[in-house]
């Protein structure tokens, strides 16, 4: 995605100006309430790793609906679909270095200072559950997820959140307050499942690692921004989710009871 001319450049007609201020309302807020549902109130109680159907139906019922909310509104509000543009080395080089950088801290921090402290003790268990819950605590199995989250729930994500959420705010509000909110949308999700997994942590350790991706979402609103093109974004954003991912794989298959 890269249509720039995707939403309304008039903020004086009120009747648009409110029907998309409605829209970003939603999509600040739905994806939290979607991680609290299939992370918290679709768990299953008991640590049995046996897979839940409610949970998976859950977790791909909400990212459908919110993947597909911004094609509606678009659709809805101007009568039309986006119109994705080609691939571009626009910022690439920034995405490229800020992507190995972050992934590179994150491996250096876990694997040098933190793997095996007590600030992970509960995490391994809470991993597996998870995966096991979904049918894919298995290294194979998660191998493949890996490569999903990586590969094409990072470009999804940007879509939503730098492209729509972002892209659309900046069209309605000054460019901080969008880069704010948007920011703070992207972190609030991940703020759900960091709680979840760290469980007993939330101020020490959920909330810190929140706002380094509230961080991140805000340095790749600007790449958006400066390029207005996902492409930058989306590398960037790939190879800091492989890292996670990296760390993941430790934490479920070698430090796991």
């Amino acid at each position: 995605m890269g249509d720039v001319h995707a939403f309304p450049a008039d903020r004086s007609d009120p009747g648009t100006r409110g029907a998309w201020l409605g829209a970003m309302v939603f999509a600040l807020v739905f994806p939290t309430v979607m991680a609290w549902v299939y992370f918290d109130a679709l768990e299953r109680p008991g640590t049995d790793r046996q897979p839940n159907p409610a949970m998976m139906i859950g977790y791909v019922v909400g990212k459908t609906l919110q993947f597909a909310f911004p094609v509606l509104c678009v659709l809805l509000l101007e009568r039309r679909l986006p119109r994705p543009t080609a691939p571009n080395l626009r910022g690439l080089t920034f995405g490229l270095a800020f992507g190995i950088a972050v992934g590179a801290v994150i491996l250096a921090l876990y694997f040098l200072a933190l793997r095996g402290t007590s600030l992970f003790r509960d995490t391994p268990a809470k991993i597996q559950t998870k995966l096991s819950e979904a049918g894919l605590l298995d290294p194979t199995r998660y191998i493949v997820l890996a490569v999903f989250i990586s590969l094409i729930h990072s470009l999804m994500e940007e879509y939503y959140w730098r492209w729509f959420v972002f892209g659309t705010l900046e069209r309605l509000t000054p460019w901080g307050w969008a880069l704010g909110l948007s920011s703070l949308g992207f972190m609030a999700h991940h703020v759900v499942v960091l709680a979840d997994y760290f469980p007993g942590r939330f101020w020490s350790l959920a909330i810190p690692l929140a706002l380094c991706i509230a961080v991140g979402g805000a340095i790749w609103a600007w790449l958006y921004h400066k390029t207005q093109s996902i492409y930058a974004p989306w590398i960037s954003h790939m190879l800091v989710d492989a890292a996670i991912m990296v760390v993941g794989y430790d934490l479920a298959f070698h430090m796991g009871p």
